[in-house]
């Protein structure tokens, strides 16, 4: 999909203290291994948590707090409207506060999968629909860890017209506390290791009814 944004963001958008709210709530409930696609509900072997740390290596808390949304879903409309993309969505997913400390991090992926959600239940809220819109919030100040860099990888060109200049995209817009990301979900990025110190932000997936 062509698009003229692939990302919008809102600079120092939230509060310091609402920051600090979620995460003291986030740091209050158990925290699991983050896990990718395809591990859900399993039970998993030593090979595949080290397949997984090859891959993704943090930890997180699933939040589904009504507050939470209340503060941050003004900000994704805004983001879906101005960016250009009006992409129609309905629903999201719990939230995950998600906590990467020294030598953590999450490699090249996209948060959308080539099929809808399919549940048992046909009447599950999320039942048919996809990842549209990814938002990420920054938690924690730029200036309270190094490492740990959100970077975007712009894959809409012939592979013989790569510029790496033009097409990896470090977002170093959401580096101040509180600052708000939003981006379609088919659109590559990652998290590099943090090298000091520990980064929080807290993830959500918006979902609707496939593009037509």
């Amino acid at each position: 999909m062509n698009i003229s944004n692939y990302y919008w963001y809102f600079k120092s958008a939230v509060p310091p203290k609402i920051c600090d709210d979620i995460i003291k709530y986030g740091l209050s409930k158990t925290e699991t291994m983050a896990i990718t696609g395809g591990y859900e509900d399993k039970k998993l072997t030593k090979d595949q948590v080290r397949d997984i740390k090859k891959k993704r290596n943090s930890d997180l808390v699933w939040l589904n707090d009504t507050w939470i949304y209340k503060e941050l879903h003004p900000y994704i409309h805004q983001a879906n409207k101005a960016a250009g993309w009006n992409f129609e969505w309905d629903r999201s997913e719990s939230c995950q506060f998600t906590k990467y400390k020294l030598n953590q991090y999450y490699d090249w992926h996209c948060d959308s999968w080539d099929k809808p959600y399919k549940r048992d239940n046909k009447n599950a809220l999320d039942h048919g629909k996809i990842r549209k819109l990814s938002m990420t919030c920054q938690l924690t100040d730029g200036s309270e860890y190094e490492g740990g860099e959100l970077e975007f990888d712009f894959r809409n060109y012939d592979p013989h017209m790569r510029e790496e200049a033009k097409h990896l995209k470090q977002a170093k817009e959401i580096l101040p506390k509180g600052s708000i990301i939003v981006f379609p979900s088919f659109v590559w990025h990652r998290v590099k290791p943090v090298t000091k110190g520990t980064r929080y932000s807290l993830v959500m997936w918006n979902l609707g009814y496939p593009f037509k």
